[in-house]
């Protein structure tokens, strides 16, 4: 995915921005924990495209030929998502039904201003147990542990041994929005010691300390985040807003007589007002 992609939708200017069979990453879903339920649908299609594939080889004598890589399916939430009904739900279907999917938490203990103290009085990882598949803790801030488990969990369930619960322990060290402020529920201490624990420096230290990267790499690595950072600037600035009459067009598939009302008082509204050029020459001339 290109990361200036992503933006469009946090931009305002699309409902999504790519396409999911493109890129085998989904749109983004924006209702807290909606993903999961989306998640386990999907992997559970694939269970079934695999099963009717299976049994399509056995009935033209092909069974045993080279086939497509099995696939499974990885969805992501946060401490906070994991209180949601919907991850419940999701997790009584994959296992019930032994779907192909890993659950991955991000437990970065703050879910907005609730501490994931309150949230659960167990390990999240330990939440699996309760639903009949694996549940592991990993250091979130060690990105080859994340990057081991991850692949452990992923060949595990395509293989057809069911779901995973993988709970990445980490932490929020910044505000959760823009409008978020974090010193009105924790101690600047909390995030002071978290910050000691940074997962980009510990991989840094690491890949020096066994004589992997050296100066020179890192200083291109360095260049490489600043070009991509100007890149995603420059072309997320570039968005076109796309003209709010689409977005009427858009609700339904056909005509629809109060949509239309809507938009003609939606017309009459935006003619109320005078463009930026004839403010202008309208100021000059007075």
């Amino acid at each position: 995915m290109d990361l200036a992609e992503l933006l469009r939708q946090f931009r305002g200017v699309s409902n999504g921005g790519w396409n999911p069979k493109d890129t085998n990453f989904h749109l983004y879903t924006l209702v807290l924990a909606a993903q999961t339920p989306h998640a386990v649908g999907y992997a559970m299609g694939i269970q079934r495209d695999q099963k009717f594939a299976a049994s399509a080889a056995l009935a033209d004598g092909t069974a045993g030929h080279a086939t497509e890589p099995k696939a499974a399916v990885m969805v992501y939430f946060g401490d906070g998502a994991s209180s949601e009904g919907d991850v419940h739900e999701s997790m009584v279907f994959a296992s019930s039904y032994k779907a192909p999917v890993v659950f991955f938490c991000q437990n970065n203990h703050w879910a907005i201003s609730v501490p994931s103290s309150v949230q659960t009085r167990i390990p999240l990882a330990n939440r699996a147990k309760g639903y009949g598949f694996p549940g592991v803790r990993v250091d979130g801030n060690d990105v080859i542990a994340v990057h081991a488990v991850t692949e452990w969990a992923l060949e595990r369930a395509r293989q057809g041994e069911g779901p995973v619960l993988i709970e990445a322990f980490t932490y929020r060290v910044g505000a959760h929005t823009t409008a978020d402020d974090p010193t009105k529920y924790r101690e600047s201490a909390e995030e002071t010691r978290w910050r000691a624990k940074d997962p980009l420096e510990r991989l840094e230290k690491y890949l020096r300390a066994e004589g992997l990267a050296d100066d020179t790499f890192f200083e291109q690595v360095r260049a490489d985040g600043d070009e991509l950072a100007a890149y995603v600037r420059k072309t997320t600035y570039d968005l076109e807003t796309p003209d709010i009459r689409t977005a009427f067009a858009n609700t339904y598939v056909e005509a629809h007589p109060l949509v239309a009302e809507e938009l003609a008082w939606f017309e009459e509204y935006s003619a109320g007002f005078a463009d930026d050029a004839t403010a202008q020459a309208e100021g000059a001339a007075n």
